[in-house]
């Protein structure tokens, strides 16, 4: 067997947006979230379900799994492979908007029900941290006291996850070797299989049960990851480069902020020529780098005809 890389975005979506994820994503969550008890989610609705993909041009994008628990509470699960510029200020910026957005005009404010936004990274966030699962909320600086849970921002950070498969304690840590590991093997090891919704999950991302579509999108999200990440070492090895250059006459320290700066404007261009190839809109493209539409559709222009 072979399993779909539950670290792209199009197969995360799959795995855990789909109309038979429901059991899977109430584990998931009971498990990530630490609920139990009194707080253990026992329904919630998917918003935005998965569909099959529409090949063509690569215009269906798979961001994010949105799910209302029965409390009220809106989940928003990501998955993000590649350390973007403006990364941590779009998670900020989606929670607050999905926060803000369930009032209509002229409605009471004590309607407003908590939002949490739980990001997977496939890159390390937070280099002074040594756990796995970072969680932020509102609070007072000096006294630590809670001011509101309403935003909760919760982080895994796969590469610090470093458990092997024999030494997993609990759900929590086998939900993330999923995540984590499940592209890799060729089968489902016991102690993931003993796990109900963790087995059905494997189930969803086998690739035999794959449409000719779906493989054919997986492969694309790989190629487009794959020229990201190529990108990206490029452009800060010639920032590094240019900015060591520049250095020899302005002075080492400014010369490689400078070459930095400029490697991350090439990385940034790189990435957005390369989503417009694969057919992504340019309105998604300006979500993705945190900038406007009509700046993306400006820089198209310079860099190529449209």
């Amino acid at each position: 067997m072979r399993f779909l890389d539950v670290k792209t975005d199009f197969a995360f979506k799959k795995v855990f947006g789909s109309e038979r994820s429901k059991p899977l994503l109430i584990s998931f969550l009971n498990a990530l979230l630490e609920y139990e008890g009194e707080h253990t989610i026992a329904d919630l609705t998917i918003i935005d379900p998965y569909q099959a993909p529409a090949i063509k041009g690569m215009k269906d994008t798979y961001v994010d799994v949105k799910a209302i628990l029965a409390n009220g509470k809106t989940v928003i699960i990501e998955m993000q492979v590649l350390n973007v510029e403006g990364f941590e200020k779009r998670i900020l910026y989606n929670a607050t908007k999905a926060y803000a957005a369930q009032l209509d005009k002229g409605e009471q404010y004590t309607l407003l029900n908590p939002v949490i936004a739980l990001t997977f990274t496939d890159f390390i966030m937070f280099r002074e941290q040594a756990d796995v699962v970072s969680r932020y909320k509102l609070l007072e600086t000096q006294t630590l006291a809670q001011y509101s849970d309403d935003v909760e921002l919760i982080f895994i950070e796969l590469p610090k996850f470093k458990t092997a498969l024999d030494a997993l304690e609990g759900i929590h840590d086998k939900w993330i070797y999923f995540v984590k590991h499940a592209g890799r093997l060729d089968y489902v090891p016991d102690t993931l299989m003993m796990e109900p919704c963790i087995n059905e999950a494997f189930g969803i991302a086998n690739k035999a049960g794959l449409t000719e579509a779906e493989l054919e999108a997986q492969e694309k999200r790989h190629d487009f990851i794959r020229l990201q990440r190529g990108s990206i070492e490029k452009a800060l090895r010639d920032g590094l480069a240019k900015g060591r250059e520049e250095g020899m006459k302005q002075g080492i320290e400014q010369g490689i902020e400078q070459g930095i700066e400029q490697g991350r404007e090439t990385e940034r261009n790189a990435l957005i020529l390369q989503a417009y190839k694969n057919g992504m809109p340019t309105h998604l493209i300006g979500s993705f780098v945190s900038m406007e539409e009509e700046d993306v559709i400006a820089l198209l222009r310079l860099l190529l005809p449209i």
